[in-house]
């Protein structure tokens, strides 16, 4: 009886295992092919992603996926574990970066100059006069009910500024 639960467990541990190479081989289809080029992924594994992104049909895209996950299993999944946090967390990282120039073109819309130098402050290579001029013209269409070119201006001004460009 105690050995029958060791095999229980081994058989579920490894079915967990197989479980989660198959939801990380489906992470790997949703990827582009620059990020999975940067990957070093066997030629195997390669060809059976590309095969799966072409088929259409539940049952074969189904069967497909199964093959992608016994082909994980053959490979050392850490690293491709790493690649895809890695990932994640960049795309992470974007939002947020994107949500805080958002915040901060509608805290100058919006009147708030505190923004203004902590931006410039924030930014030293910024162009005070320029970043001034977008944000008068951003406040003056917000004031005249106009659409939103200048506050549009401002945010790629912002952006670049993050961007470091």
């Amino acid at each position: 009886m105690n050995m029958h639960d060791d095999l229980d467990k081994s058989r579920t541990r490894l079915k967990k295992e197989a479980t989660a190479l198959q939801k990380m081989g489906e992470k790997l289809v949703l990827l582009s092919d620059d990020q999975l080029g940067r990957m070093d992924l066997p030629t195997r594994l390669l060809e059976a992603i590309q095969t799966v992104r072409a088929i259409k049909s539940h049952g074969a895209r189904r069967r497909q996926m199964q093959y992608i996950g016994s082909l994980m299993r053959s490979v050392d999944a850490e690293p491709i574990e790493q690649a895809l946090l890695s990932i994640e967390q960049g795309a992470y990282g974007q939002a947020r970066a994107f949500h805080r120039i958002e915040a901060w073109r509608d805290q100058l819309v919006d009147g708030d100059d505190d923004v203004f130098q902590e931006i410039l402050d924030t930014f030293p290579d910024a162009d005070r006069r320029r970043l001034g001029q977008l944000v008068r013209s951003a406040r003056k269409e917000k004031e005249k009910n106009a659409p939103p070119k200048s506050a549009r201006n401002l945010f790629r001004y912002l952006k670049s500024l993050a961007a470091g460009k």
